[in-house]
């Protein structure tokens, strides 16, 4: 049923992203070949895009072309859009699973530790420490990290992706360590939250009153109830890790979609930005789809 629902979900991104460049100021197609370009030229650049049909007819086409993969091709880079997207999707994939599960690495204990003691020092130091992280940008935390770890103490690579599996997990600690943490601030009050509400429910009192250990009551009790919440912080805060992506992948000269989204932009390479943004919303929708899939897994009762 919630695949069904998405459909129109899907579709409505499909269609946004095609109107992207309808809403250009201006014609397109002069924006991509220049002031200087002749009449012959943007006749002819008119027609491959098929910008001389009438708009539904390019609206079909689009949905045509995208049912069978052809996102069309790049002006600048004389490469088909899809080609391109799949050489540097993996990248910015990767970029976000990293940073999304550094944050959960930090946040999960960190925001137990403090509904565990709450109204204590240690609640009170998670407390600042979140909203420290949430107040300081990704723009400004990762030059911060470059000049200690790779400049200062040389400990880390600069920038871009290294060759082999092990230079490049290198080189994407200081990146992912850039977009977690400010997704571990947020989790970490949500987490905090979510657990002081369960652990004042009746059935962990149960728990303690039969002699359960204390981290068999938090962890395997009131933690598994407490992390429906979270996992729907987690879903949603996914789509702004991908933003994110784009100036942390810029910081660090990343070979993911945010660069090429970039670079296609200032290029003025509008087939390209199209198949960018239209491959960023299309992962935001499937990872909601798996977070709701994940409630199952998460909470027994919200498979009924």
């Amino acid at each position: 049923m919630r695949v069904v629902t998405t459909l129109p979900v899907l579709w409505l991104v499909v269609t946004i992203v095609f109107l992207l460049i309808h809403l250009v100021p201006g014609d397109p197609i002069v924006q991509m070949l220049g002031d200087g370009a002749s009449a012959g030229d943007v006749e002819s650049l008119r027609h491959s895009f098929g910008f001389d049909q009438p708009l539904h007819t390019q609206y079909w086409l689009y949905w045509r072309g995208i049912l069978h993969g052809d996102f069309g091709r790049s002006l600048r880079l004389h490469d088909s859009v899809l080609h391109l997207v799949l050489q540097r999707y993996p990248y910015t994939l990767a970029l976000t699973v990293a940073g999304m599960l550094i944050g959960a690495a930090l946040a999960i204990p960190a925001g137990v530790a403090s509904a565990r003691m709450r109204n204590r020092w240690p609640d009170r130091t998670l407390g600042v420490a979140s909203l420290f992280g949430l107040s300081f940008p990704n723009f400004a935390l990762g030059p911060i990290l470059i000049v200690v770890f790779s400049i200062g103490l040389g400990w880390l690579p600069v920038s871009g992706a290294g060759v082999g599996a092990g230079q490049f997990l290198v080189h994407l600690i200081l990146p992912a360590i850039t977009l977690g943490l400010g997704m571990a601030a947020i989790l970490t009050r949500m987490v905090r939250t979510s657990m002081l509400e369960e652990l004042s429910q009746d059935y962990i009192r149960t728990a303690r009153a039969k002699g359960l250990s204390e981290s068999r009551v938090v962890y395997a009790h009131a933690l598994r109830n407490a992390l429906n919440p979270v996992l729907t912080v987690m879903g949603l805060q996914f789509g702004s890790l991908l933003a994110g992506a784009i100036v942390t992948e810029t910081i660090f000269s990343w070979p993911g979609l945010g660069r090429l989204t970039l670079s296609a932009i200032s290029n003025r390479d509008y087939a390209l930005v199209q198949g960018s943004i239209l491959a960023i919303g299309l992962t935001y929708v499937a990872v909601n789809l798996i977070t709701d899939s994940l409630y199952a897994l998460a909470d027994p009762r919200m498979r009924r």
